[in-house]
C-alpha cells in the first residue's frame, strides 16, 4: 500500500496558528460501534489468482524456545510433535512430485537439485535407508494431480544436463498413496525400528504421525511407498514381500509424514525433518514455546509473533501468520515509516494502518491481509522498535470513521506537494479521499545532493553530482553556464541518483568543461527523473497494459485530474486506454507516480519563413542548420536548441522520452512524508489525519 513536483505555497503563520488551535480543542468521541479485531491473519504465502500470488514449495520454521507442531480441528489445536530450541522443521504438502533421481551419491543428488533450481524448478533432496544403505532422492514440484506431474517429468527429462547427470536412471511420479502399518507406536524411535524391515526389502519407508481417536497423545506408525495411484500401490506391497503382510492402505485423515530433508543445508550430514501433510483440508499449526518468536527461513529469515497455520489453498502451500491485532501494527508502523520519525507521525500511521486493516475484513479469503504493500508492509519483529510500539499503544483501538463507518485509509509515501483525488487514480470519487495541498512533502528532499544535467564535449547528456563540479564563472557564446569537473573518473549518470544497476552515460576526468542544462535535487520520494526510454523500451511495458501500435514517435499528456496527475496519455496522438489511470505507472516502466511531465527528446518545433513552424518528432524529418558563412548542413546527431527565453534543451535524433515528476505512490490519503513534515512543525496525529482524510472522525471503543 506504500507507496507527485508541483508548485505550492506554504501555509501562512496565521493559517498555521489557526490550525494548531483546531488541533488542541478537537476531542475523540467514544462510539460503541467501532469495529475491533482480537487477532489478525496475515498471509505470507498465498495463491489467489487475480489478487495475490506468492508461492513456496515448503516453509521452514524454528524458534529459540522450540516449537509445537500440531493440527487444527473444530475443538482447537492438537499438539503432535515438539521440537528443540532453534531446530528447523519444514512443512510441505504430501502431493504429486517428480522423483528425478534416486542415488547413493549425495554429490550427484545435489547437482541435479541445483540444475532444477537453475531451471526454476522447486526441488527437494531427501534421504532414507534401503537395503542397509542411505539413498538420496531428488523430487521436484508440488502438483495437484498425476497428469501435471507427468508433464513436468517430460520437461525435466528433456533437459540435456539433467539427462547426463542421471544417466540410465528414469524419472518417476511420486504421489500421496501410501501403505501404513496396522500397528501404532508410542514413540518415534519405535516406529523407526519397525521401518527397518521395509527398508531391508528396498521399498520407501517413512515414519508417520497421527492423532489416534480416544488418545490424548499422537501415535506413530510406518508409512510405506509414495505411489501415484492405487494400482502402483499394489506393486509397492508386492515388493515389500513378507513385511507387507502387516500393511493396510493408509487413509487420508490427518497425518504428518516425516522425511529427512537436505534441501536447505546442501549437506549429506545435516538433514532436518520435513513434515508432509495430506491435501484434504488439513491445517498444520506451528506454535512457539512461551513468548518466543517464530523464524520463517523462506521469508528472509524473519521472525514473527504469534502462531503459523500451513495448509493447501488453490493448489499451493498457504502460510498464514496469526497474531494479536495490535501487535501486528507494531511491525506495520515500523515497516511503513522510519521509526526515528516524530512520535506524532508514527501515531498517525498507527491509526491509518489499524483502520485500513479492519476495513479489509477477510480480504484474502483465508487471511485478512498479506504481508506486502498489496496490503501493508509487514516484516514481523524486524521492523518493531520501541517508538513504533509506543505509537500503537498510545492510540490503541483508535480508527477513522466517515458517517459512522470505517474508511479505506489509503496512504502513500509522498503526495508530491498535492495528494491525489481518488477519481484520478482509480476513476471513482470517494468523499473523504480528496486532493489536498501537501507542502511538507518536501521533507524527503532534506540533506540530499543537487545534480547538474550537463552536456559533455562529445554532445552526450547526463547527470553529474554537484560536489564533482566547480563553477568556472564562464558561459559559452550562447550564454550557457559552464562548469569544470574537479575529480578524475567522475561518473555521468542517466538519472540524478547513484544507481549501480543502471548503465553509466560515461566518465569524465578532472578539467573537463561541461555545459549546464538544468539542476535537480537527487531522485527522492518528492521529486524524480526517469528515462530517457526508447520507443522499443516503452512498447515492451505498455503493451502489457493496453493495446498500442508502435513505433512510438509522440507521447503526450492528454488530461489531468484535480491534483495535476495524468489521467489520460496520448500515444502517437491516440488515447492510450488503460484500465484505470494509476496503471500508467507500471505501463511506463514503473514510474513512482502519475504526477509527471513528458520530455519528448526528439521533438523540436522550428520557426520558418513568414512565421510558419515545423515540428520534428523523428530522424525521418531532417533538421538543417545554417553555419557561419551561410553553409547549410544536416544535423545527424543530438542537437542543443534554445528557445526565445534563452532556455537550453537537449534533443535527440531518434525519439526517446524522459519523465520528470513528483511524489511516490498512488498519492491518495495520508502522505507519509507530509505527515513527517507536519509533525516536525508541531502538529499532533489527530490533526495530521484529519488534514489528509476529509471530514473523518477518530473514534475508539
Amino acid at each position: 500500500m506504500k507507496f507527485q513536483r508541483w508548485s505550492f505555497k506554504r501555509l501562512s503563520l496565521l493559517t498555521i496558528a489557526g490550525l494548531l488551535f483546531v488541533s488542541t480543542w478537537w476531542a475523540k468521541p467514544s462510539l460503541g460501534a467501532v469495529p475491533q479485531l482480537d487477532t489478525i491473519r496475515v498471509a505470507i504465502y498465498l495463491q489467489l489468482p487475480g489478487k495475490y500470488q506468492a508461492n513456496t514449495a515448503a516453509a521452514t520454521f524454528s524458534s529459540a524456545g522450540g516449537l509445537t507442531i500440531g493440527m487444527s480441528d473444530p475443538s482447537g489445536t492438537v499438539p503432535w510433535v515438539n521440537t528443540g530450541a532453534n531446530v528447523q522443521s519444514r512443512i510441505a504438502k504430501d502431493d504429486y512430485k517428480v522423483k528425478v533421481i534416486e542415488t547413493e551419491s549425495f554429490d550427484t543428488a545435489l547437482a541435479v537439485y541445483k540444475r532444477l533450481q537453475a531451471l526454476s524448478g522447486s526441488g527437494f533432496i531427501t534421504s532414507l535407508k534401503k537395503k542397509g544403505k542411505t539413498v538420496y532422492q531428488v523430487a521436484e514440484g508440488t502438483y495437484g494431480n498425476a497428469a501435471d506431474a507427468a508433464a513436468a517429468m517430460t520437461k525435466w527429462s528433456a533437459d540435456s544436463t539433467i539427462s547426463k547427470l542421471i544417466g540410465s536412471a528414469k524419472a518417476v511420479i511420486q504421489g500421496p498413496f501410501h501403505l501404513e502399518s496396522a500397528t501404532t507406536y508410542a514413540s518415534e524411535a519405535e516406529a523407526v525400528k519397525a521401518s527397518d524391515a521395509f527398508s531391508a526389502a528396498g521399498v520407501d519407508a517413512f515414519v508417520g504421525v497421527r492423532k489416534t481417536d480416544g488418545s490424548a497423545n499422537a501415535r506413530y506408525s510406518v508409512f510405506v511407498g509414495a505411489a501415484a495411484s492405487s494400482a502402483e500401490l499394489n506393486v509397492v506391497k508386492t515388493a515389500a514381500g513378507a513385511a507387507g503382510s502387516g500393511l493396510k492402505t493408509a487413509d487420508d485423515s490427518a497425518y504428518l509424514l516425516e522425511r529427512n530433508d537436505h534441501t536447505l543445508s546442501g549437506k549429506a550430514d545435516s538433514p532436518v525433518t520435513l513434515y508432509a501433510f495430506p491435501v484434504n483440508n488439513a491445517k498444520v499449526r506451528i506454535i512457539p514455546a512461551g513468548d518466543s518468536a517464530i523464524k520463517l527461513t523462506e521469508r528472509s529469515g524473519r521472525t514473527y509473533r504469534g502462531q503459523f497455520e500451513v495448509s493447501e489453498f488453490n493448489g499451493k502451500l498457504a502460510v498464514v501468520n496469526e497474531l494479536p491485532f495490535e501487535q501486528y501494527l507494531y511491525s506495520v508502523v515500523g515497516g511503513e515509516m522510519i521509526a526515528s520519525w516524530p512520535l506524532e507521525a508514527l501515531k498517525a500511521q498507527a491509526v491509518a494502518a489499524r483502520t485500513y486493516a479492519l476495513y479489509q475484513g477477510s480480504g484474502f479469503q483465508i487471511a485478512n491481509v498479506v504481508d506486502t504493500v498489496s496490503s501493508q508492509e509487514y516484516q514481523g519483529t524486524v521492523t518493531e522498535k520501541p517508538a513504533t510500539i509506543q505509537a500503537v499503544d498510545e492510540t490503541a483501538g483508535e480508527v477513522m470513521l466517515y458517517n459512522g463507518k470505517l474508511i479505506e485509509a489509503l496512504f502513500s509515501s509522498n503526495g508530491g506537494g498535492k495528494t491525489a483525488d481518488a477519481s484520478e487514480i482509480w476513476g471513482n470519487s470517494v468523499a473523504y479521499l480528496k486532493s489536498v495541498s501537501s507542502p511538507t512533502d518536501s521533507s524527503s528532499e532534506k540533506g540530499l545532493y543537487a545534480w547538474y544535467r550537463v552536456v559533455l564535449p562529445n554532445n552526450v547528456t547526463g547527470y553529474i553530482r554537484e560536489d564533482l563540479l566547480t563553477d568556472s564563472g564562464q558561459t559559452n557564446a550562447a550564454g550557457v553556464k559552464l562548469m569544470t569537473v574537479n575529480t578524475d573518473g567522475s561518473k555521468v549518470r542517466k538519472n540524478p541518483k547513484v544507481e549501480d544497476s543502471v548503465a553509466l552515460v560515461g566518465q569524465v576526468n578532472k578539467g573537463t568543461v561541461v555545459a549546464v542544462l538544468d539542476k535537480a535535487v537527487e531522485n527522492n520520494a518528492m521529486s524524480w527523473v526517469k528515462g530517457p526510454f526508447t520507443s522499443a523500451e516503452l512498447l515492451a511495458t505498455m503493451t502489457k497494459q493496453a493495446s498500442v501500435t508502435g513505433p512510438i514517435t509522440s507521447l503526450q499528456v492528454g488530461t489531468t485530474g484535480p491534483s495535476g496527475r495524468v489521467t489520460q496519455l496520448l500515444v502517437n496522438g491516440q488515447a492510450y486506454n488503460v484500465k484505470y489511470p494509476d496503471a500508467l505507472r507500471s505501463a511506463l516502466g514503473g514510474l513512482p507516480s502519475t504526477l509527471f511531465k513528458v520530455d519528448e527528446t526528439a521533438k523540436v518545433t522550428m520557426l520558418g519563413a513568414n512565421g510558419s513552424t515545423r515540428t520534428k518528432t523523428s530522424s525521418a524529418q531532417p533538421v538543417y542548420m545554417i553555419q557561419a558563412g551561410g553553409k547549410v548542413t544536416q544535423a545527424d546527431g543530438n542537437v542543443m536548441v534554445m528557445n526565445g527565453d534563452s532556455q537550453l534543451r537537449a534533443t535527440t535524433k531518434d525519439p526517446s522520452f524522459r519523465f520528470v515528476g513528483s511524489g511516490n505512490g498512488h498519492g491518495i490519503g495520508l502522505s507519509q512524508y507530509g505527515a513527517l513534515g507536519l509533525a516536525q512543525q508541531g502538529y499532533d496525529y489527530s490533526y495530521i489525519l484529519q488534514y489528509y482524510y476529509k471530514d473523518v472522525t477518530i473514534a475508539k471503543e
